[in-house]
């Protein structure tokens, strides 16, 4: 029984069992991985996978029960390699972090480029894409850090750690009438198609609470993951536009009237997250405490040994999050 044949298992099954797309994500030969698996399975004298013909359709119970095991076996030697490196003082590696375009675009350019600085032998990967599809990034272990809005319970194995507060503005043209508006309200917004993000209405979102408890339903013209495209359609008049505060840029977005509605919409938290069972290398933990400065690395470990919500929310007593 080797890693690399245990690799080709967990591999086999997050590829739907397809082993012609594992091989072409691994960069290797169908014939290859089907004969380490066949190998595999002789050595335990048992078989993983259910098969129609030479067709793998599915795990075998045994295979069930094996397969949280080896996904434990490997994070632990991946665990292991990095615990090493970092002992041997070695800067280089790969950092793969998963995020939505507002935080690529208005937060964390300066973070990247100090951490491109301190570590240039580090490859970094930055993933795009909205909450969900980073959800299912993070739930097929493509990443080491996630950082998205909202719905921390998405992220099943992932230790979420909340980094800063942010509200929503209305953005619109000036020649619009409610570029005047002193005093806005849901009713009045209601009256307006809305351009916000796809994520905007999701069940649980500060705008659909508010709309609900206003007794009202929105009318929404188009939804897009980046709030620059939002500004464009803004500006094309297909509707009102509802962004996050950080993404308006007043030398940028000139020709847009900004209205702050943190009195309409609860204020959202942005949080990271990394791997629960995965070692962090220490420039993961450095990135971390770049983006938010309040979590340290003692910290950061607190959240990961934390077992329950109760815990994590006692290490965050008296912790006031930082806003923007």
């Amino acid at each position: 029984m080797k890693l690399q044949q245990l690799s080709y298992l967990v591999q086999v099954v997050r590829n739907d069992f397809n082993v012609s797309a594992t091989a072409r994500r691994l960069d290797t030969s169908q014939p290859g991985i089907s004969k380490q698996i066949a190998a595999l399975e002789a050595d335990l004298g048992i078989s993983l996978f259910q098969r129609q013909g030479r067709q793998i359709i599915g795990l075998t119970p045994a295979g069930r029960d094996i397969l949280p095991r080896v996904e434990r076996m490997l994070q632990e030697a991946d665990n292991i390699t990095a615990v090493a490196a970092d002992h041997r003082g070695n800067r280089s590696g790969s950092l793969v972090i998963a995020t939505t375009h507002t935080q690529a675009r208005y937060t964390l350019p300066e973070v990247v480029e100090r951490f491109r600085e301190c570590y240039p032998k580090v490859s970094f990967h930055m993933k795009l894409g909205s909450p969900f599809q980073i959800a299912e990034m993070a739930m097929s272990r493509e990443v080491d850090l996630v950082i998205a809005t909202e719905s921390p319970h998405f992220f099943q194995g992932m230790v979420m750690m909340p980094c800063y507060r942010w509200g929503r503005a209305l953005i619109v043209p000036k020649d619009h009438e409610l570029a005047s508006c002193s005093r806005l309200t849901i009713r009045e917004l209601a009256r307006h198609p809305i351009v916000t993000y796809s994520f905007g209405f999701s069940a649980d979102s500060p705008l659909n609470l508010a709309f609900a408890a206003a007794g009202t339903e929105p009318t929404l013209a188009l939804t897009a993951t980046d709030a620059d495209v939002i500004k464009t359609y803004v500006r094309r008049g297909l509707g009102v536009g509802i962004i996050a505060s950080m993404a308006y840029e007043a030398d940028k977005d000139e020709d847009l009237v900004h209205i702050d509605c943190s009195t309409l919409f609860a204020m959202s938290t942005t949080y990271i997250g990394c791997v629960r069972a995965a070692e962090l290398r220490d420039f993961g933990y450095e990135f971390i405490r770049w983006f938010a400065p309040h979590l340290t690395r003692d910290l950061v470990q607190a959240f990961r040994d934390a077992a329950t919500d109760r815990d994590r929310e006692q290490i965050l007593n008296g912790l006031e999050l930082p806003r923007r």
